[in-house]
């Protein structure tokens, strides 16, 4: 029981504040002297709670005014029963409409009184009882009086839970069903009417088919309701007919639009089944179509609504098919914004950004587009098909619930607002509106929390809310998915029957039946990863057939699937990102190479989403990241482990961006190099920090390829190693503790790996492979000053500093220099010597069966021809001119040219040849994915290295232009090379 010494002394403790609040009060019976009168505090409570408490007691005063002698009877039930007073009180609080009609019509109190929850199902007996027998205006007043008092009865049970916590709580889905059910049965009431005052009315049928939101059961309080008419029989007086029930619904109960029916307003009210058929097949707007997905029939002839269904059911799921249509739906709802005025953009619920139009459009063009091969997205509400969209993976699980909390929200806002006076509105309060906005957040439950006054609540929420549904609904509705989605024959979305193996067929798939054993596979079951499954491979089964081997991109596709089955990002990157599925599509269709490093690298794999991220920073300091990644671990196994790690990284970041052309053949080769260079560093320095007290210092001299910064994806690195004593340590143990670190280098690269091969060359180190591993700079300078052959100058010719000590690397290659830019040149038997090792070079190592006039590396024109010429011109002139001393063969022709060592034409003959040769060598490592020299000419393999090459309509065209190319550079290297 309640001590009276601490009950509150004033109404204003209970939020009211007008002046004549302790006169309503008191003559209800609720207040004596200066507190509650006795078992009146619940009363008092409920006001405080109400969204606006004064208006709350106007409405009881009024109330009690209308009643007179009455009063007592609610009075007594006030007290007694918790659900009367939260709903009766919420009504008063929140409705003025409903306050006027309560009290225009006292006694129905009564309606609020019965505990248990409003049931549908005796909406229509009520209405149409309350009509029956009626016409004219008794009819509509009838039919208003109770209309009025049903929905009377589902705002007080919608907001009792404001004013009476421990009330039933509605939510939105339930609150908007029961209005549409009580729209469906006074459009019933009304034609019952309707049938009664037209004349002949049995000499027709008539079916009323609700649209929007009606039809979708989530009708606001204050709406028109969208209907078309089909009729059957006597067609002008159906017409009479519907529009009599359009008159007497919109004089008692609501506005009835048949404007979306065919031809909108200047078309016939009604039609026939057929007249509808041949319209919507004919000349129906993408639009209109959108606008069936919620038709269902609720009224008249049940027989002839479902014909109608029956016909207009699979045009509204093929509707997607049509040409632009998914523009035609995204430019709609641009439209629809714009004509919003300005001023009222961030305020309006209902068309402004982040408004409830947002969510509809999104929702209803996911519907559209994905509907046509799952069923299960074939629903009428937005809430539900919502969530059947993220049940079936067409949307983020946390996007699906984001949007429709949000959604939610927006419209109980929407419904509080339009119940306050029973108009249809859609505009949020203005930001200085504090009345309005203190009403509407207590309206809708929210209460001051933090410091924060309701109004702040609200505004942050309804903020949040609304940027939340922008930023989804742009996610979501421009999703370049869709429009691929589109795209694609409704037939072709049923993966599995046998037209879908002829279309595979006809798309190019040389083993259709195995296709069909790849999507069976990867769409079995019915997880929600099968349903992304089911909506993603129409779409890349189109693209796969864009590809060289669209066979082969489909089992990449399942084995890359299958290997990242349980990373829960994979398949929502290729739903949210289009571009991604693209890239991957030409990617997996095109390569062998990617697809092993992508099961093993799956990190990549977003970038394809972002090409600036693809392409990657500065080639010269792609290493950086992985020499300080590596640093980080102190057990050398683990270093190693992160180390190819990284490289795989790295190696399929670099081969994507080259097969998808967003790279020059420069940036290929740096990014290559230095990523070798990075990982010897990183891998001698982990295996020098395990290796106890440092008796040497080291230095890695890159050679060859390495050396000039010319990588492929198939060549190994060609290094050699250099060492220098500690002070006090003897020659003989530093170059043993080096050359122990060096073998356990090359023995930790070289281990097994799925990876690409990382093979250490060490071959062009002094006496080949019969030499020490490892010397001191010492014994280099004296066997090159003794026993250095010309052949070994040449090599070194492309020698450079990579790893290791840099000071000693530097005092390595100031030591060369001499050897390989000898003073005054080369004599003319050297010359001859050069020449002589080349032929037999020619002679010997060109694979027996080989194609000279297409392989890459030592046919005529390829690599080694460009390369040897080169580094001819680099021996013979390198001392007087500096711009030769470069270990790059690209850099090597260009100073030959501008030292008049060769013309303009012959220089860009022989750079066109090399970089020609180096990507297609590059190429068919990227499509086979093993390392090869010889270009194929016949099959799927010539299709994909041509497409690679960026020759996609004929591959004969790109031998023909390889061939042409490395012939004009052999010309070259024979008047150059061989002095012919």
């Amino acid at each position: 029981m309640t001590d009276p010494a601490r009950l509150p002394t004033s109404p204003a403790r209970f939020g009211l504040t007008e002046t004549r609040s302790g006169e309503h009060l008191r003559a209800a019976g609720w207040w004596e002297g200066r507190r509650p009168s006795d078992g009146n505090e619940p009363i008092l409570v409920a006001l405080s709670r109400s969204p606006d408490p004064d208006l709350a007691l106007r409405g009881a005063d009024r109330l009690r005014s209308a009643l007179g002698d009455r009063w007592p009877e609610l009075d007594q039930a006030l007290r007694d029963s918790e659900a009367l007073r939260g709903r009766l009180l919420a009504v008063l609080g929140s409705s003025t409409a409903l306050s006027d009609f309560l009290v225009a019509n006292p006694d129905r109190w009564h309606g609020l009184v019965d505990a248990d929850p409003v049931d549908a199902e005796t909406f229509a007996p009520a209405l149409v009882a309350a009509v029956e027998g009626l016409t004219g205006q008794d009819a509509v007043r009838a039919l208003r009086l109770e209309y009025r008092a049903l929905l009377c009865r589902i705002a007080a049970e919608d907001m009792a839970h404001v004013v009476e916590p421990g009330q039933l709580y509605v939510n939105y889905d339930d609150v908007a069903a029961l209005l549409s059910d009580l729209a469906v049965a006074a459009l019933r009431a009304a034609l019952d009417v309707a049938a009664r005052q037209v004349p002949r009315s049995d000499e027709c049928r008539l079916a009323v088919i609700a649209m929007g939101k009606c039809g979708a059961r989530e009708l606001n309080y204050v709406s028109d309701v969208d209907v078309v008419f089909v009729g059957e029989g006597d067609i002008p007086v159906a017409t009479r007919l519907a529009s009599t029930m359009m008159q007497i619904a919109g004089q008692a109960c609501f506005e009835v639009d048949a404007a979306l029916r065919p031809e909108g307003k200047a078309g016939a009210l009604v039609r026939t089944v057929d007249g509808h058929a041949t319209y919507y097949q004919r000349w129906a707007r993408t639009w209109e179509f959108q606008a069936l997905l919620k038709a269902r029939p609720v009224a008249g002839d049940e027989e002839l609504g479902q014909r109608y269904m029956d016909v207009v059911r699979p045009l509204v799921w093929t509707a997607a098919e049509r040409e632009n249509f998914v523009p035609d739906v995204q430019a709609m709802r641009r439209r629809v914004e714009d004509h919003v005025p300005a001023g009222l953009a961030d305020r309006e619920l209902k068309l402004g950004r982040g408004g409830l139009r947002d969510v509809e459009f999104a929702v209803q063009l996911l519907q559209l587009v994905h509907g046509r091969g799952d069923e299960e997205l074939r629903i009428t509400t937005t809430t539900q098909a919502l969530a059947a969209l993220g049940l079936g993976g067409y949307v983020g699980r946390t996007d699906a619930a984001d949007f429709g909390r949000a959604y939610r929200f927006l419209r109980t806002l929407e419904h509080r607002l339009q119940l306050q006076r029973m108009r249809r509105t859609h505009l949020f309060p203005a930001d200085d509106d504090t009345a309005a906005l203190r009403w509407l957040a207590r309206a809708a439950g929210l209460h001051a929390e933090g410091g924060l006054s309701e109004s702040q609540v609200l505004l942050a929420e309804f903020r949040k809310r609304a940027n939340q549904v922008r930023r989804l609904h742009e996610k979501l509705f421009y999703r370049p998915l869709l429009q691929a989605v589109a795209n694609v024959p409704t037939e072709a979305l049923r993966l599995t029957t046998s037209q879908a193996a002829a279309r595979l067929a006809a798309l190019g798939y040389a083993a259709p039946d195995g296709a069909l054993k790849h999507i069976e596979a990867l769409t079995r079951g019915v997880s929600r990863r099968a349903r992304i499954q089911t909506a993603l491979l129409p779409v890349l089964l189109d693209l796969f057939a864009t590809t060289p081997d669209p066979d082969g991109g489909l089992l990449a596709y399942r084995r890359v699937s299958e290997a990242l089955a349980e990373t829960p990002w994979y398949l929502r990157l290729l739903r949210d990102e289009g571009t991604v599925v693209d890239r991957l599509a030409a990617l997996l269709g095109t390569s062998k190479f990617v697809p092993d490093l992508l099961v093993r690298a799956p990190e990549v794999l977003p970038l394809l989403a972002d090409t600036t991220a693809l392409i990657g920073r500065d080639p010269m300091t792609i290493g950086n990241p992985l020499r300080s990644a590596v640093s980080r671990y102190s057990d050398l196994n683990r270093a190693v482990t992160a180390a190819r790690s990284l490289r795989r990284q790295e190696l399929l970041r670099v081969a994507s961006a080259d097969l998808l052309g967003l790279v020059p053949l420069r940036t290929v080769c740096v990014s290559l190099s230095e990523v070798w260079v990075a990982v010897l560093q990183a891998a001698l320095d982990a295996v020098v920090r395990s290796a106890g007290e440092r008796l040497a210092t080291i230095a890695v001299i890159g050679m060859g390829r390495l050396g000039g910064r010319e990588l492929g994806y198939s060549s190994d690195a060609d290094v050699m190693f250099v060492c220098e004593p500690a002070p006090g340590v003897t020659d003989s143990d530093a170059a043993r503790y080096a050359s122990s670190v060096v073998e356990r280098v090359r023995r930790l690269l070289s281990a097994p790996s799925q990876d690409p091969a990382l093979q250490v060359d060490t071959d062009l180190r002094p006496e080949g492979r019969q030499g020490p591993l490892v010397r001191t700079l010492e014994s280099y300078r004296a066997y090159y000053a003794q026993w250095a052959e010309l052949w070994e100058a040449q090599a070194l010719l492309r020698a450079r500093a990579i790893a290791g000590d840099t000071e000693l690397g530097t005092r390595f290659i100031d030591m060369i220099n001499p050897v390989r830019y000898p003073a005054q040149g080369l004599d003319a038997g050297a010359v001859r010597e050069i020449r002589r090792i080349k032929a037999r070079v020619e002679a010997e190592r060109l694979p027996r069966g080989a194609d000279p006039s297409t392989h890459t590396k030592l046919g005529r024109g390829g690599l080694a021809d460009v390369e040897w010429t080169v580094q001819l011109l680099q021996l013979q002139h390198a001392f007087e001119v500096p711009g030769l001393r470069t270990p790059s063969t690209v850099r090597g022709l260009r100073a030959a040219t501008e030292a008049r060592l060769m013309s303009p034409d012959d220089s860009s003959a022989l750079m066109e040849s090399w970089v020609m040769a180096t990507r297609a060598r590059n190429a068919v490592v990227l499509v086979r994915g093993k390392p090869g020299d010889q270009l194929p000419t016949t099959g799927r393999d010539l299709t994909a290295v041509a497409s690679a090459m960026g020759y996609d309509s004929d591959p004969g065209e790109f031998l023909d232009s390889y061939r042409r190319t490395t012939r004009r550079a052999r010309a070259v290297i024979e008047r150059i090379f061989y002095g012919s």
